[in-house]
């Protein structure tokens, strides 16, 4: 099944349960939300989450791009992506958490025909605070899967300091994990004990709300917050090892090698971080030494760092339009890919300037042992050398 059909699949089938189909946003979270970039599917709704009435009604369904930056130095694993597309439902404080799990277990078994024998779940433990998740464990226990016990990995969002068990403020609740076996043999173990078992769902009841002090208050209004992993279930369905296997990384799989040659995990980070730069380019960022557009400018480094370890006359500017065009088109942005290519070349020739001066300084007697905080900032300050870059310049 490929990812249109996939998608297609999910929301008609959440449109026949009374659900209504929202517009994905773009990467730019609302006004006022924290974080850099659209992380999850419930960034753009917070405010229906918190109980203002959503004009479709409660029940919601959409596909939407998101980002995450916590996963950079994960990517080119098998299952981890910059930017990726979350499918996602809503309950706005209308059916509970068994019926969102007992709709997502139909969706898979028979919407999308996968052996049951193949699924496992992974349900909240409870601690002192909040009780064990009991409604989300016998609804797997009468469908027959097998379920495993967690306190951190289920509860969202996740702790931001495990020591603490306090994470951001805002909604939260206890949340059911559904993985798929991607082994060759049998299913074996627990999805904490073998890495086999590869997450694609999950399912939040969004009980209560964390304050600033850490503490948690009872949400006067109930929902279910669920977000599957297109791009992830689409390579599993297709029986890929990876998610850059799958269907939607096929233009950068015909496209980029014969350009330039590249090692797996090579080719797995450029096709990444170049198709992400341009969806955040397509959303309006442009690069800077800040916020979202250092983001997109950390993005195209690192695939600069890594054609150029083994040529440097490689260029962005050799990227074939129709590989940028086919990634606007598949997110729906307006955004004419000569632009995005000029903007990358850009980015491009500044970095190459920054790598002459950076080379030039750091060859000073000063520089030649062991670097201190005050090096370290100095470089940065006075000469706009970053950390990271310091580094990879004196391992040449």
């Amino acid at each position: 099944m490929r990812t249109d059909q996939l998608i297609r699949t999910f929301v008609e089938y959440y449109e026949e349960r009374g659900h209504r189909r929202i517009t994905g946003s773009t990467l730019l979270p609302p006004p006022g939300d924290p974080v850099l970039f659209t992380t999850s599917g419930m960034h753009p709704l917070t405010p229906y989450l918190e109980g203002r009435p959503h004009p479709l009604g409660k029940r919601l369904v959409n596909v939407q791009r998101c980002l995450r930056t916590t996963d950079l130095d994960e990517v080119g694993d098998a299952t981890h992506l910059t930017v990726f597309e979350m499918l996602g439902t809503w309950s706005l404080g209308d059916y509970g958490g068994p019926l969102s799990l007992d709709w997502g277990y139909g969706l898979l078994t028979e919407g999308l025909g996968i052996d049951p024998g193949l699924l496992h779940a992974t349900v909240y433990a409870g601690d002192d605070r909040t009780g064990r998740d009991t409604d989300s464990l016998e609804l797997w226990q009468g469908l027959g899967v097998p379920v495993e016990l967690t306190v951190e990995d289920n509860w969202w969002p996740k702790s931001v300091d495990d020591n603490e068990g306090d994470g951001p403020v805002g909604p939260c609740g206890p949340d059911s994990e559904i993985f798929l076996w991607s082994g060759d043999g049998p299913p074996q173990s627990t999805p904490t004990r073998d890495d086999r078992w590869v997450e694609v769902w999950n399912h939040v009841t969004m009980t209560h709300r964390r304050l600033a002090d850490g503490s948690l208050a009872p949400l006067p209004q109930r929902n279910v917050d669920t977000g599957l992993g297109l791009e992830r279930l689409a390579s599993l369905l297709q029986g890929k090892p990876s998610v850059f296997a799958c269907d939607v990384f096929d233009p950068w799989r015909r496209l980029v090698p014969p350009l330039w040659p590249l090692e797996e995990p090579d080719l797995r980070l450029v096709s990444d971080h170049l198709r992400s730069a341009v969806v955040v380019l397509g959303d309006g960022v442009r690069p800077s030494s800040t916020g979202r557009g250092y983001v997109l400018r950390r993005l195209v480094r690192r695939v600069l760092t890594v054609l150029w370890r083994q040529d440097a006359s490689r260029s962005l500017g050799d990227l074939p339009e129709d590989l940028v065009r086919h990634t606007l088109d598949h997110f729906r942005q307006d955004v004419r890919p000569g632009d995005v290519l000029r903007t990358l070349l850009d980015e491009e020739q500044r970095f190459g300037r920054l790598l002459e001066r950076g080379r030039r300084v750091l060859a000073r007697p000063r520089f030649q042992g062991p670097l201190s905080e005050e090096d370290f900032h100095y470089l940065h300050d006075t000469h706009g050398l970053p950390r990271d870059l310091v580094t990879s310049l004196r391992q040449e």
